[in-house]
């Protein structure tokens, strides 16, 4: 169907007259009479009819208004799914319930009007989440950059959250009661991280954290997810494991889990957001000012990061 001639039978309708619909289309009244005779005889069915006060709709026409204005909707969002400046912002949060999807939900908060695309890219390493962005799956991802050489020329960085780490203990656990852990307190209690990858980003962060202040992190056993960690954790006396100030967990009240800070010092995971250079997204412009603005108003003290990777940051 042409999308002219549905464009055009719309704005006969709502104008009520061809001269007035021709003026809307900023086309002649003889091109609005083509295109309408053009459709009708497509169809196969005549659409309008004339009236003392203009043009009225046939039976027919009453029928394919509803689908001709959901045809034009249409069409204007496969054109803003591929127009810069229209289509929504795509960006990776990684994991919906850790601290970039938090930050990324605050942004919306306070810009409303923006279209947001939040998603979590499936089983994707730091050099793929790259790829992506530079091909423009998404417009912008959020991973740790400590190794700028990793970093493609045409990608741009900027350092926009420390995820402060906290304790996350049963009821019965004996740090259970604690307002604070410092962090030598660790030494003598295992923290549970199981399925951990050694081969990326965080496997290697959590494996220099253990190295440096003597902890125990176990990574054995398969990975059943966090609804499954969360209850192991509530039933155990001595279970713990870490989980970012930024990140939200829910679970069932009789947990009784609590979530301790952890200091002296606070180990903090160091993520960027990550964006094409020539990307044209405005919306982009407000999300990195947001970011930015919210990670200097949040300073975590006394922060602990891995020393090579502090040296890039």
């Amino acid at each position: 169907m042409d999308l002219d001639g549905v464009r055009t039978f719309v704005a006969i309708v709502d104008a009520g007259q061809f001269q007035a619909a021709a003026d809307r289309l900023s086309i002649t009244q003889q091109a609005v009479s083509k295109r309408m005779a053009a459709l009708e005889r497509g169809l196969g069915v005549q659409l309008l009819t004339r009236n003392a006060r203009g043009v009225g709709l046939s039976v027919d026409g009453q029928a394919l208004l509803p689908h001709a204005r959901e045809l034009l909707r249409a069409e204007d969002r496969a054109l803003a799914s591929v127009t810069p400046q229209r289509r929504p912002l795509r960006v990776d949060v990684i994991n919906r319930r850790i601290a970039p999807a938090v930050r990324v939900h605050a942004f919306y908060r306070q810009h409303p009007d923006i279209t947001l695309d939040v998603v979590a890219l499936p089983d994707i390493d730091t050099d793929a989440a790259f790829a992506a962005v530079a091909n423009g799956t998404v417009d912008a991802t959020f991973r740790t950059v400590w190794n700028t050489k990793r970093l493609p020329r045409t990608l741009r960085s900027a350092h926009v959250i420390d995820d402060a780490h906290q304790l996350l203990v049963g009821p019965r656990h004996p740090l259970a009661d604690n307002d604070v852990i410092v962090l030598a307190e660790l030494e003598r209690h295992r923290v549970w991280m199981p399925g951990l990858p050694s081969t990326t980003d965080w496997g290697a962060y959590y494996s220099e954290l253990a190295t440096t202040f003597g902890l125990r992190i176990d990574v054995l056993g398969p990975n059943f997810g966090g609804e499954v960690l969360l209850a192991e954790i509530a039933d155990s006396p001595d279970l713990s494991t870490f989980v970012g100030e930024g990140s939200r967990y829910l679970w069932p009240a009789h947990y009784d889990l609590r979530r301790i800070p952890i200091v002296d010092p606070t180990p903090v995971y160091p993520m960027s957001i990550v964006w094409a250079r020539d990307n044209p997204n405005e919306s982009l412009d407000a999300l990195v000012a947001h970011l930015q603005t919210a990670h200097a108003d949040n300073p975590v003290h006394n922060a602990w990061v891995p020393p090579r990777w502090k040296e890039t940051l």
